[in-house]
């Protein structure tokens, strides 16, 4: 089952205020923030989308707290996707679902960035299959899309600042929609 524009504002609505567990902010506003860095840095509509959506797992199941606290790994990379999957096309679902191997990626390629990460995304990228060998780091570059997962990483990254001034949800929820439009009517 798709949901529907609707169905992910609600999700926001009712389930948005949870914490992002080990940070300063709810899963609300890290979206918000990730879709605002996205919008800043000049991406297109189905990557912002992307950037607001990216968590949308960790809202569709009902573990209270962070699931890695408890030694599990919520999947919340691939959970949402058949919920987006029909409405929103693979410029947008690729990056989502590419966004912990970015983490993984990252990890290996980029000196310091491992000891940037807060504790419970060190605990996650345990229970995610740990920093990438080289031959995985490969595959991953290699694979469509894995250029805009990398992007969306480091926006998930500086997206948890407490009392942080972004647009409301409506303001991107037009994003979501111009990727929907993408997907219906892809361009010429």
């Amino acid at each position: 089952m798709s949901l529907t524009v609707a169905d992910i504002v609600h999700l926001f609505e009712t389930r948005g205020d949870a914490q992002y567990d080990g940070e300063p902010v709810t899963q609300l506003e890290h979206a918000l923030q990730s879709a605002h860095l996205a919008e800043q840095s000049g991406a297109a509509s189905p990557l912002i989308a992307a950037a607001l959506l990216h968590d949308l797992g960790h809202l569709l199941h009902d573990m209270q707290g962070s699931p890695t606290a408890h030694g599990v790994d919520d999947v919340h990379q691939y959970r949402c996707i058949p919920f987006l999957r029909g409405l929103v096309g693979e410029a947008t679902l690729a990056p989502i679902r590419l966004h912990v191997d970015a983490k993984r990626y990252l990890c290996l390629h980029e000196p310091g960035y491992l000891a940037s990460l807060s504790a419970d995304s060190v605990r996650s990228l345990r229970l995610q299959g740990g920093v990438f060998t080289e031959e995985q780091a490969q595959a991953f570059a290699a694979r469509p899309f894995a250029r805009d997962a990398l992007a969306l990483r480091r926006w998930d990254d500086l997206a948890k600042t407490a009392n942080a001034r972004v647009p409301e949800l409506a303001h991107f929820i037009r994003h979501v929609e111009d990727a929907r439009a993408t997907l219906t009517h892809p361009a010429t």
